[in-house]
């Protein structure tokens, strides 16, 4: 019995390293933006983030680790009135530099690629495809 108490105890507490961090009404409304000219854009600022990228000995899933980073770049974006987020390099020991942007109404063009707005209506993407043909998933319900 005591053996599988302390087995189970460790994966508890993993399990629960992702609770709390979800995405604010206001930070649903904060797109972003990982390619792509913001020459357009109004800079709103710097936003800083972090969490835990190991538990004790063990390293976090990479990908939830850059997840919750992306989620708090948002929720704090939101409060500085920015409606666009980039990335400012990769996460280093759980922290991630974003850079915040005003960009209003602006459609994103991809990097080195002008915006072009197609002639005919029938050749419009899927609404679920963003402009660089990349298909979007919710991811629990965000």
């Amino acid at each position: 019995m005591r053996k599988t108490l302390l087995l189970l105890v460790p994966i508890a507490l993993l399990g629960a390293c992702t609770y709390g961090i979800t995405l604010d009404d206001a930070g649903k409304n904060v797109r972003t933006a990982w390619t792509g000219d913001l020459s357009s854009c109004h800079e709103m600022g710097k936003v800083t983030v972090s969490v835990m990228d190991h538990v004790g000995p063990v390293n976090r899933n990479d990908i939830k680790v850059r997840d919750e980073l992306e989620v708090m770049a948002r929720n704090e974006a939101a409060k500085m009135h920015a409606d666009t987020i980039r990335p400012l390099g990769d996460p280093t020991d759980g922290s991630q530099a974003w850079g915040a942007y005003q960009c209003g109404n602006t459609q994103l063009a991809p990097a080195n690629r002008p915006a072009t707005t197609p002639t005919n209506p029938a050749s419009q993407p899927n609404p679920q495809t963003t402009p660089g043909g990349f298909e979007t998933y919710p991811v629990k319900g965000n």
